[in-house]
């Protein structure tokens, strides 16, 4: 039968001791945005020292299967996932191998070789987007199709745009809005060179890298978040390492790494990757705008919010691109520039 959800704390503490862990001390690490939590797990006793990190994510909100089975994949693959030591996908918990506080954000804030962590970081996607197509992806991982593309983008208008308006799109507005992104979706899927259909992570930047500097090769670039991966363009990981919503990289950087990227597809038509990077780029900010604005409106996140401003400023830098006019178009109608930032959120939530 199963075990009630009630009682979290009940939960982990059979969990810990089904699995050897009964005398650790268990202490609080950062958590992020979904309703999972992470604790570090610490044994310090006569002979015997070790760590791991407990994943609490609770159901029905989260689910740790795809997180388990993507890590193992990517492990198989020979990159540096978190091994999975145990696991219990009906109650929502999993033991992690612990990799350590070097998250790229705290390595760069310390002073660290900001270049050469986006150097990895970038030389892991390559690596990765030329494995073989049948390879690359698990069996049964979702395409990054229209439908999903979609519905992310529309997280701006459903959560963002009534906190100014005081209610939803009218429903012209919101039907045009759709059948823009449909317009330039299309150029996203069409593209061909080895890497532009393959894993994509979908949370790829500096918060989910980890620096290993103790393996060999890509091995170096840790890699903590990945349960949300789809079958889908490569530009995509590629575009949210180097457009990232929660830090300003200098574009110097950007376009060196967006070189360093494109150096490793000889048969790659430039032109048409960076109108691929581009479309994404915005849908992405859009997404991750709605994002930020629930997170505070829905559930009582609001520090997200103090992000909102940098992803407009993303946001139209990627409009401008001509791969995307239809969708700058319903922007400057739909949404007048004292409406692109933070929301208000004292006004009418969704």
């Amino acid at each position: 039968m199963k075990s009630p959800l009630t009682d979290r704390e009940t939960l982990i503490v059979h969990f810990l001791a089904a699995h050897g862990w009964a005398g650790a001390d268990r202490r609080p690490l950062a958590g992020d945005a979904s309703f999972r939590r992470y604790y570090r797990l610490t044994e310090d006793t006569p002979g015997k020292a070790r760590r791991a990190v407990l994943m609490d994510a609770p159901p029905p909100q989260e689910d740790v299967g795809p997180f388990a089975r993507i890590g193992r994949h990517l492990r198989v693959l020979g990159y540096s996932a978190p091994e999975i030591l145990a696991e219990d996908r009906e109650n929502g918990f999993l033991l992690l191998e612990d990799m350590g506080d070097g998250t790229y954000t705290r390595v760069i804030a310390d002073g660290g070789d900001e270049h050469g962590l986006y150097a990895l970081a970038v030389d892991l996607l390559i690596d990765l987007h030329h494995r073989p197509g049948g390879e690359v992806a698990p069996p049964g991982l979702p395409p990054y199709g229209n439908g999903r593309l979609l519905d992310e983008a529309f997280l701006l208008p459903q959560w963002t745009l009534p906190a100014f308006t005081g209610g939803p799109l009218p429903e012209e507005a919101r039907r045009a809005y759709g059948q823009a992104w449909l317009e330039v979706f299309p150029r996203v899927h069409a593209q061909s060179y080895p890497g532009a259909k393959t894993l994509v992570l979908r949370d790829y930047h500096v918060d989910n890298l980890m620096w290993l500097p103790d393996r060999p090769g890509v091995g170096a670039c840790g890699l903590l978040d990945f349960q949300d991966a789809v079958r889908g363009p490569g530009a995509y990981d590629l575009m949210s390492l180097l457009e990232d919503a929660r830090r300003d990289i200098d574009g110097n950087l950007v376009r060196e790494m967006l070189d360093r990227y494109a150096a490793g597809f000889a048969n790659m038509d430039r032109r048409e990757f960076e109108a691929v990077f581009a479309i994404l780029a915005a849908q992405r900010h859009a997404k991750v705008i709605g994002i930020f604005s629930r997170l505070c409106l829905r559930d009582g996140k609001p520090a997200y919010l103090a992000h909102i401003p940098r992803l407009w400023r993303l946001l139209e830098k990627a409009l401008e691109h001509p791969a995307l006019a239809a969708v700058r178009q319903w922007f400057d109608r739909h949404v007048p520039a004292h409406q692109r930032q933070i929301p208000n959120v004292d006004n009418n939530r969704p």
